[in-house]
């Protein structure tokens, strides 16, 4: 990942940190950190208009829906209460490990 990109995402994660317990009425940031399944609604949203734009829409529109994902997948996290360190350790839990063996290692 570029340090541009990490630096981006770590501003907007504060960010939106810092509107939990804000007006749901003026914030949508709030309202979405307000409720977990709007939360997770949105991000459903998002991949789908996500996977359109690659298929059909160009680079530019992939990058711009690429963005509104990263930001809902934040709110998510956030309204969830599943910090970003916990994503990351369950990242490192799978490096050097190839997909195909980690799914088969998942507990059904």
């Amino acid at each position: 990942m570029s340090q541009r990109l990490s630096d981006v995402l770590q501003r907007l994660a504060a960010t939106i940190a810092a509107r939990k317990g804000g007006d749901p009425s003026v914030s949508y940031t709030a309202k979405l950190l307000n409720d977990p399944a709007l939360a997770a609604k949105k991000l459903g949203e998002e991949a789908v208009e996500t996977v359109i734009a690659a298929v059909a829409q160009g680079p530019d529109a992939l990058a711009a829906e690429s963005a509104d994902l990263l930001y809902h997948w934040l709110a998510l996290m956030a309204a969830s209460g599943v910090s970003l360190d916990a994503v990351a350790e369950k990242l490192e839990a799978r490096e050097g490990t190839s997909g195909i063996a980690e799914k088969a290692s998942r507990k059904r």
